[in-house]
């Protein structure tokens, strides 16, 4: 009984550890990301679902500043100046705008991307790899949430810079999703105006205010 009771402490203990290192590696994640003025990546997307038979590849970018953000994904645009969210779809030449608020926990942007794990998930670390020469260490995050469509996440890190490399995503369905940094620029000179909607350059679109 005694030797089951130390095993059984020994094995929380682990898992403490193991939690607590996860969690300090997340805070310098963190706090990196908000030291920069501004933050350009360019990633690749893929998303597949085998029991669906679903599989796609692409690329897009985004640029962030401070809770403003571009981004540019399977031939569309979002751009969110910090009140308004504008979704502008040349194919369609349609653009929908509505309001959203970054105080809204269930609401996901990209401006959340690189923080998102700051609540509501458990974590623990994962495996290491070493891509390219770079050490990539995984830590795996689970939804606090039992009603969560999420499984688990796995943010892969990078050591060396504490930059975000790689994120998986699986959802109980069976879909995964995966974005995988390409670039990841800092500080940049952005035009004061990338963050605000000019509706005169959409003479021909159909603008489509949700609100």
């Amino acid at each position: 009984m005694k030797k089951l009771l130390f095993l059984l402490i020994a094995l929380v203990s682990i898992h403490a550890i193991e939690a607590q290192s996860a969690r300090q590696l997340l805070d310098e994640v963190s706090k990196k990301v908000k030291s920069y003025d501004n933050i350009i990546i360019g990633f690749k997307y893929s998303l597949s679902n085998p029991s669906e038979n679903v599989s796609q590849e692409t690329r897009g970018d985004v640029t962030l500043k401070g809770n403003k953000y571009l981004l540019k994904l399977m031939g569309t645009e979002q751009m969110y100046d910090g009140k308004n969210l504008h979704v502008i779809i040349p194919e369609d030449e349609e653009i929908n705008i509505s309001s959203q608020s970054e105080d809204d926990a269930g609401s996901i942007t990209p401006s959340k991307m690189l923080t998102f794990y700051e609540d509501g998930y458990s974590y623990k670390m994962d495996i290491e790899q070493n891509v390219n020469g770079r050490k990539i260490q995984y830590v795996k995050l689970t939804p606090i949430d039992g009603n969560s469509e999420l499984k688990e996440i796995l943010l892969g890190i990078d050591k060396q810079t504490k930059h975000i490399y790689k994120m998986i995503q699986s959802q109980k369905n069976g879909t995964n999703v995966t974005i995988t940094v390409n670039s990841f620029k800092t500080n940049q000179p952005l035009s004061e105006t990338l963050f605000k909607f000019d509706e005169s350059k959409y003479s021909s679109y159909y603008i489509n205010r949700l609100d």
